[in-house]
């Protein structure tokens, strides 16, 4: 127990260093208005519904009908799952810590959000990436029979959340920590640290869970619209045959977009504070990025919807 303390105190000196000492799992920032986290409250309970039910629908529909269990459709339905499950921890906490100010349910509580929004978005980002990969063989080879079976599928959704739970994992185990953010209300990895095991981490992290995925899906989408310009003679024969994939290329590419527009903000915040730990920002405006990510749960399931010819 006295450990848990131990670690507990660590990660909130390590993360703030205001004279007030600030505790975050006790009283809200008094630089925030209550109606600020009422607001903040209330746009989190309607990402959270609107992301539940759309996903839910997503899976239930995919596995019912049975024209809908593809390969491609198994990697999306992952997709989904990984966003069901961001919105049941992070948006569920996230609301009712924002009802309250404050991160009132505790330490192991915050870790435990911070792990599981953590997890689950990289689950996100790398089943797009698989999603890109697997349009890159589908357009790039038609003729050679590289078509995503149902084991490659399972291959590739066993790789995304094994290798996504290594890598966010290691903030609960010591190296680096999940801490509340500058506002108080959700969790994260540690950004705010300028200590070498903190940076250590978020260099390999950044690394491995964002820099590599998105190399995967601009190289696999780089080389798909390189091979469609070069046979675009050959587009009004191939035309027929081709515009269901094609139509799940677009799809992928607007889901891929979406993604990349509510994720980049935060990302680019995690970095800026990464490297100038000491900077000092408003805790409203360090809050968006972070709030603006969530609603990437919404945006999928719209997106499949209207754009699945299915």
């Amino acid at each position: 127990m006295d450990a848990f303390r131990a670690l507990e105190n660590e990660s909130l000196s390590s993360s703030y260093s205001a004279p007030t000492r600030w505790d975050p799992f006790r009283h809200p920032l008094d630089s925030i208005q209550p109606w600020q986290f009422r607001l903040l409250a209330a746009v989190m309970l309607v990402v959270t519904s609107l992301s539940l039910a759309e996903n839910l629908a997503v899976i239930l529909v995919t596995f019912k009908f049975r024209q809908l269990r593809q390969p491609v459709n198994y990697i999306i339905v992952n997709l989904s799952v990984a966003d069901f499950l961001v919105s049941l921890t992070g948006g569920t906490i996230s609301f009712l810590t924002n009802l309250k100010g404050y991160f009132y349910m505790g330490y192991w509580a915050c870790v435990l959000e911070g792990f599981a929004v953590t997890f689950f978005g990289i689950v996100a980002l790398w089943s797009l990436a698989l999603l890109a990969f697997e349009r890159y063989f589908v357009i790039c080879h038609p003729l050679r029979n590289k078509r995503l079976r149902g084991k490659h599928a399972a291959l590739g959704i066993v790789f995304v959340w094994t290798f996504s739970f290594i890598w966010t994992i290691p903030p609960t185990t010591g190296w680096s920590s999940y801490t509340t953010s500058k506002i108080g209300t959700t969790c994260e990895p540690n950004w705010y640290s300028g200590a070498y095991v903190d940076r250590t981490y978020i260099i390999a992290f950044f690394t491995t869970c964002f820099i590599v995925p998105l190399l995967v899906i601009l190289v696999s989408y780089g080389k798909l619209l390189w091979k469609l310009k070069k046979v675009s003679d050959a587009q009004g024969r191939l035309g027929t045959t081709r515009r269901p994939e094609r139509q799940v290329t677009r799809m992928v590419v607007f889901m891929i977009i979406a993604f990349l527009i509510c994720w980049m903000p935060y990302a680019t915040f995690s970095i800026l504070v990464t490297a100038y730990p000491s900077i000092e920002l408003d805790p409203c405006l360090a809050a968006i990025p972070a709030f603006f990510s969530k609603t990437a749960t919404v945006y999928n399931p719209i997106i499949y919807v209207f754009m699945n010819k299915q």
